[in-house]
This record gives C-alpha cells, sequence and structure tokens, in this order.
C-alpha cells in the first residue's frame, strides 16, 4: 500500500472485469479523463446528462470536471458517498462509472451513473462496466437495491439496464439543460440481478469498506 492510499484508503480498490479496470480517479488521471472526455461521449446537443457538463466550452471542459473529482472527495462520509471509479481498457482511459449512496446503513441502496467516449461505444464495455459496479455493490457492499434513470430517448442506457434486470420504477418530467425531458426511472436487488459469466476480481475492499463506515 502506498502512502496515499494509506491515507485515502479509496485509492486502494481496484475492480477487474476480463476487460476492464475500474479505479478511483486520483489527480494524475484526471488529464486522461479529460482527453476521454474531449474525443467525444455523444451527438452535439443530445446531452443524456441531466447537467450537460460535457457542452462545455473545450477550455473550460478540464477545470470543471477536475472540481468535480475534488467535490465528491471533499464530501465523503459514511452518510454520503460517491466513488467515481475510472475506467481502463487496454490502459487507456475510457469512461468514468459512479456509484453513490446516501444513508447507505439504513438504506442499503446504491445509484449508479456513467459515461463512455465515443470510441470505446458499442463493444458491450458500458455493459459490463455498470455489471462491475453492480457485483460490487451486492456482493461487497451488501446493497439491497440499486437504482439508475436516463432521459426516455436514451435507449442505449436504458437497454444496458433492462439486460441486466433492472425494472421501471416509474418516470418523471424534468429540465435536463435547455430541454424538458421524460426520465425513467430504473431499479434491481440482488435476485434479479442477471449476472455476467465472469467473477470480478477486487482488490482493497477491507479498507474502503471501512473507510465508508461498513
Amino acid at each position: 500500500m502506498n502512502e496515499l492510499s494509506a491515507i485515502w484508503p479509496l485509492f486502494g480498490l481496484t475492480l477487474t472485469t476480463p476487460r476492464l479496470e475500474l479505479r478511483p480517479i486520483q489527480d494524475a488521471d484526471i488529464p486522461a479523463a479529460v482527453r476521454a472526455a474531449l474525443s467525444g461521449i455523444h451527438e452535439p446537443g443530445k446531452s443524456p446528462f441531466c447537467n450537460p457538463w460535457t457542452e462545455l466550452p473545450d477550455d473550460e471542459l478540464g477545470a470543471n470536471m477536475a472540481r468535480w473529482y475534488w467535490r465528491c472527495r471533499a464530501g465523503m462520509t459514511p452518510e454520503s458517498w460517491t466513488l467515481l471509479l475510472g475506467i481502463w481498457h487496454n490502459n487507456e482511459f475510457i469512461g468514468c462509472q459512479d456509484v453513490e449512496a446516501k444513508n447507505f446503513e439504513s438504506l442499503k441502496t446504491v445509484s449508479t451513473g456513467s459515461w463512455l467516449k465515443k470510441g470505446a461505444q458499442g463493444q458491450g464495455l458500458g455493459k459490463e462496466m455498470r455489471a462491475a459496479a453492480l457485483s460490487y455493490a451486492f456482493d461487497y457492499l451488501n446493497a439491497e437495491m440499486a437504482t439508475s434513470e436516463a432521459a426516455i430517448w436514451n435507449k442505449q442506457s436504458l437497454g444496458v439496464s433492462t439486460s441486466l434486470g433492472y425494472e421501471s420504477d416509474g418516470s418523471y418530467r424534468d429540465t435536463w439543460g435547455p430541454d424538458v425531458v421524460e426520465v425513467q426511472r430504473v431499479r434491481l436487488t440482488p435476485e434479479a440481478f442477471i449476472r455476467p459469466d465472469w467473477k470480478l476480481e477486487v482488490e482493497g475492499h477491507e479498507a474502503t469498506a471501512k473507510f465508508l463506515g461498513m
């Protein structure tokens, strides 16, 4: 364990799938994350995010991403936390998988969100990284529910959810950037989770769980 992981145990967490490595984003990873985002995530004007951060000018995007990573770290407590897991494929940073929880000790519920650069889309990697996050949440953190949501037009994200066993949890209208959209909620239990045909490899869980108050 390096000195930084001893101080901030989350930096010792690594999730490994057959094709991907997921680990918390450190400052040294931020330039690679910004390059991946700048390479394109979605078609112009078609942001899948409720906060259209990808549509910032190129010279503002990096600083905004860094602020987000630092803000999430600074706000980490057992009562409210967000794991920002960078995604590496063949040693290249290709996206981010978030796992978030509030009052986890009582609710045992996590929510997930993610992005994947366009050059890595269409290969099943989005499903693989979500399956990794769910496997970790259910099998290691002992979550009893996982939730997610997407704009109703975002068939790619909702398709991943369906393929993993999520069920509909209602919808609502909201403003996403300049647009008003219908947002589909989905939810998943460990029993309904359609598991992949591989087993997640995990390093650094015990220190992470202790840090999160579990």
